[in-house]
């Protein structure tokens, strides 16, 4: 049922039905056993939040783990479907997976609407059958899924709904995905996909053949050179995200942004090949981007407020909470 033998996540998960605290006890757990460039939850984030935070990271860790961690492609998607299923159970209260317990809870404490549950499995059910993206739009597409999903679950969390934040979210989202993207290429390949538009890979004259033979070249640091200067867009478009939220949560959102750009940096500083090696960003490199971040804080606080103290009259997003 739901990989509960198959997958490495689900040793320490509690039996079907346990209580909210047994449940909440695992999701706080699985978040903060795994890492990967960052710490799901910050200790800049407001603790009244850290528990929710850990249940809808549980949430996408399980269906991405459902999505990619069990071998047979037709079981990955009976599981996948068996999850949607079960996130709809939760809005009903009859949920009975610990980690759809948690959510649960967490979705009623904060309205949080069901489709960004819903939709994030439909892209872990597209890798099933879907291994190639012959253009840009494709995979643009792909990201509508794959991740902008994640970034409004987080504005909800946060407590905002409003479709201007929703769309700056989107494309810091996906600009996170396909900095992710370019830098698990050869990671990718393993699974037998690939994400690189290849409309795009032929214009450099780089062959859907040169890619899974990894063959690095002139062509493809000219394809990486492109993709990173698209994905910097993306992230350029979304940057205002940071300063429309409240001040408690503007160094966490800029750190994703920061983050994302420190994926394509270390692309960058390696030469590009991404074919063969996996650039990663150490702790040090974590410890400076975090440092920024805080800087640009404190001094944006300086300037929050006007000389006689009072916050500024304009009714910018950056001054209004949906």
């Amino acid at each position: 049922m739901l990989g509960r033998n198959e997958l490495e996540i689900a040793k320490h998960l509690p039996p079907d039905g346990c209580t909210l605290t047994e449940a909440e006890e695992y999701t706080r757990w699985l978040a903060t056993h795994h890492y990967e460039n960052f710490r799901v939850v910050s200790w800049l984030l407001p603790s009244r939040l850290h528990q929710h935070f850990y249940n809808v990271y549980a949430y996408c860790r399980w269906a991405d783990d459902l999505g990619d961690e069990v071998a047979d492609s037709k079981r990955a998607t009976e599981f996948l479907n068996e999850w949607d299923e079960e996130v709809q159970r939760a809005y009903q209260g009859k949920a009975t997976h610990p980690v759809l317990i948690a959510v649960g809870a967490t979705a009623r404490a904060l309205n949080i609407p069901i489709e960004p549950f819903r939709d994030l499995l439909i892209a872990f059910r597209q890798d099933q059958t879907v291994h190639r993206y012959p253009t840009w739009d494709d995979v643009i597409g792909y990201c509508k899924y794959s991740a902008n999903p994640v970034g409004r679950l987080v504005l909800y969390l946060m407590g905002y709904g409003d479709d201007e934040r929703q769309a700056l979210s989107d494309a810091t989202c996906t600009a996170l995905q396909l900095a992710n993207f370019w830098q698990d290429v050869g990671r990718d390949l393993e699974k037998g996909r690939i994400y690189i538009p290849l409309d795009i890979a032929a214009s450099h004259g780089v062959s859907e053949s040169d890619i899974t033979g990894r063959k690095f070249s002139e062509h493809y640091v000219g394809l990486m050179k492109d993709l990173i200067a698209r994905t910097r867009k993306l992230f350029a478009e979304g940057a205002p995200l940071a300063a429309s939220v409240a001040r408690e949560f503007r160094v966490d959102v800029e750190l994703f942004t920061r983050g994302g750009g420190a994926v394509l940096d270390a692309i960058e500083a390696m030469g590009y090949d991404t074919l063969n090696a996996r650039p990663a960003l150490d702790r040090r490199v974590q410890a400076r981007l975090l440092g920024r971040a805080m800087i640009s804080r404190i001094a944006n606080s300086f300037h929050f407020h006007n000389d006689d103290g009072q916050k500024p009259g304009n009714a910018s997003l950056a001054g209004r909470h949906a």
